[in-house]
């Protein structure tokens, strides 16, 4: 069995023929200055020729799909397992996916929600049960006493709809001859079912005896059986004159709403037996904004403000021929400036005017308003250029029909635990995982589950909550399971990637992570470095590029390449443990480690010029109502632990904020109040962590 990982001849990109020997079964630190072929030892020699020689273990059949990797220049390399990289590559840019789908959390909820969901009519919010005819049965015999009247019925108008569209002749041949109506029992030849708004056939007229209990059950046993069938799997039961109801389906009688059986595809965004019909499952949509159609309020219609017109569109002559016929109509002028319009009139020319129709050239013509005439063209036309040129007045809006939800609103009707599957996604990974220790550690009765429910669904949400585990000790128990995967910064993903090896518990791998530090608090570190010891302890070799200090002080051995970047690197410097790394005089890092070098904070700082840029009433996403003042001329620094609002108050509110005040962009900036001093800048260039090309 080797111990070691033996590397001799190592050649690719700048690594000087270099000879190297990693421990297996340890957490390894290869570190060095930027560019010092760190990456090239790691991924592109030890990873790749890992991962080739798994792939040519494989058939001829299996390598055609998976692609054989070029052979690193190397002389050879001894004691390698299978290698599996994480590295910082950008999660999936899919807008469907997300940290619950990528993480496959999501699936889980899918499951959960179709087993033990509490279904609720969207309309009336009241809750639907559904009854097995054993169910049934059992209920009744519990309720009925010695000697009382049991009666069983089976609606046959509901609403004023007619089940299965039967008759009374129909019903008549069927050998019943009483119905109920409101509270009185009738004879057939007495009724009639037009007009009705609830009726029920008599189907059996019972009465309970203890002394009899066998012949009764078996009576009520064919009774249920028969007014199910004819009330369509519903029915009622007057026991001693009281009325119980019960269904096999999941019915409203209130406002009729019905719902299938629940599946786990009903609650998936990437199905149509799920997905909310008007965004398809995206949670948002792409819409024609007004502002962006109308820029300049200055301009008059007849001056071209409606920017789409203004250019060589097909039909357009009609669409100006029924604008005059509206403006004339309605009596506002086409030479007014939009910013002069009253209310009414401008909502005629975006909304348009009904029903109403206008007679041009002969035709009669009704005027859908400007917003969606262009969404009309934009969804019919069959030329990419036309289309292109409509999407340049188009914004993606939340969806409002599920207020970005993805689901269609029976399915968000379903509650688990009081909650739906949406607003469980809303939840940071550190308040689900209290919320389903809750939901497995809670007594029969309590957050709706009963000892079925337990059965049912504990082993699935033991999985929920071990997958939760794994990511809130990587540090990311401030995202949501909703989370848009593209939001991902590189080392997000490469930490859920990592949370998700952790679930898979293999042994004998050699783990390979880039830089898994990167955008984690100082304070999520430690939690980080457990993860990797973890791994480690599973029998795994997890070999880390870090530049992090408390990475290097944890790791079991350290491999400092240099001694500089590019052709000035590709040596080993120094390999030892921590504490030999800090005696090595060779090494830069270890100099850094021991504190004998270190970078001095400046005595003195730049007085910038006096002017500030503020941003007043920031409310996007978590932040709480804010107000930033940032100095200009200096250079600043935002900080604070991972998930804090960082991100949100720089990208999402201030670059797009100054993007569409001097560039016109498209993307609405967060939610704020006011930004003030914008006058003192003239550009805004936006640098994040999307990869170049």
């Amino acid at each position: 069995m080797f111990k070691k990982i033996t590397i001799k001849g190592a050649r690719v990109h700048n690594l000087k023929n270099i000879d190297v020997e990693i421990p297996r079964e340890k957490l390894v630190v290869l570190t060095g200055i930027s560019g010092s072929g760190k990456s090239s030892l790691a991924f592109d020699t030890i990873y790749a020729e890992g991962q080739r020689r798994y792939v040519e273990s494989l058939s001829t059949y299996a390598r055609q799909f998976l692609g054989l990797m070029d052979k690193p220049e190397v002389d050879s390399i001894e004691g390698l397992s299978p290698a599996i990289s994480i590295d910082q590559r950008s999660a999936s840019v899919n807008p469907r996916s997300t940290v619950g789908t990528v993480t496959e959390i999501y699936d889980y909820l899918r499951l959960l929600f179709s087993r033990i969901g509490h279904v609720h009519c969207p309309n009336c919010q009241r809750e639907l049960k559904r009854q097995t005819p054993t169910q049934i049965i059992a209920d009744v015999l519990a309720k009925a006493k010695d000697k009382q009247p049991v009666l069983i019925l089976a609606p046959v108008v509901v609403n004023g709809q007619v089940v299965r569209g039967r008759t009374l002749d129909e019903i008549k041949k069927s050998g019943f001859s009483r119905v109920s109506v409101g509270e009185q029992i009738k004879l057939l030849d007495q009724v009639t079912l037009a007009g009705l708004e609830q009726a029920e056939i008599v189907v059996e007229d019972l009465e309970y005896a203890d002394s009899e209990k066998d012949l009764f059950k078996e009576e009520l046993s064919r009774a249920i059986e028969l007014a199910l069938d004819l009330g369509d799997g519903q029915i009622s039961v007057l026991i001693n004159s009281k009325k119980n109801l019960y269904s096999q389906h999941y019915i409203c009688r209130d406002c009729g709403f019905t719902l299938p059986d629940l599946e786990p595809r009903n609650f998936s965004f990437n199905s149509p037996a799920g997905a909310c019909s008007k965004c398809l499952g995206i949670g948002t949509r792409l819409e024609v904004d007004a502002d962006l159609v109308i820029p300049n309020k200055r301009l008059t219609l007849s001056q071209g403000a409606i920017k789409p017109w203004a250019r060589n569109f097909s039909n357009q002559n009609n669409y100006w021929q029924l604008l005059k016929a509206v403006a004339s109509e309605n009596k506002f002028s086409l030479d007014t400036p939009i910013e002069m319009l009253n209310k009414k009139a401008l909502d005629l020319i975006l909304h348009g005017s009904g029903s109403k129709e206008y007679l041009i050239d002969g035709q009669k013509m009704k005027f859908n308003g400007v917003l969606e005439i262009l969404e009309e063209k934009h969804q019919h036309t069959t030329s990419d250029y036309l289309r292109q040129e409509i999407e340049q007045y188009m914004r993606v809006f939340t969806c409002p029909y599920c207020q970005g939800k993805r689901l269609k609103s029976e399915f968000l009707a379903v509650t688990v635990g009081g909650q739906n599957i949406s607003a469980v996604t809303l939840l940071t990974l550190e308040k689900a995982l209290d919320f389903f220790k809750s939901l497995l550690s809670s007594k029969t009765g309590e957050l709706g589950l009963d000892a079925r429910d337990h059965k049912i669904a504990d082993q699935a949400i033991k999985e929920i909550i071990s997958h939760l585990q794994y990511l809130n000790d990587v540090g990311l128990s401030y995202l949501t399971l909703d989370r848009p995967s593209a939001t991902l910064s590189g080392g997000e993903a490469q930490r859920i990637r990592l949370a998700t090896q952790l679930g898979l518990s293999l042994t004998g791998v050699v783990y390979i992570l880039d830089e898994p530090s990167i955008g984690l608090h100082q304070k999520d570190n430690q939690r980080l470095i457990d993860t990797l010891k973890n791994l480690r302890d599973l029998g795994n070799t997890v070999i880390v590029v870090e530049h992090d200090s408390m990475t290097m002080e944890a790791a079991d051995e350290i491999i400092d390449i240099g001694p500089g970047a590019g052709e000035n690197g590709g040596r080993v410097v120094a390999q030892g443990t921590p504490v030999e790394i800090k005696k090595d005089k060779n090494s830069l890092t270890g100099k850094y480690l021991s504190g004998k070098e270190m970078i001095v904070a400046p005595k003195t700082y730049r007085k910038g010029n006096g002017k500030y840029l503020e941003v007043l009433g920031a409310s996007e996403f978590n932040l709480k109502n804010v107000d930033v003042k940032i100095p200009l001329g200096k250079f600043i620094c935002l900080t604070g632990v991972s998930g804090s609002g960082k991100s949100t108050l720089m990208l999402e509110i201030l670059v797009k904020a100054l993007a569409k005040k001097f560039y016109r962009a498209k993307d609405l900036p967060g939610k704020h109040k006011e930004i003030k001093g914008i006058e003192h800048i003239d550009k805004v260039i936006a640098i994040d962590q999307s990869p170049i090309g």
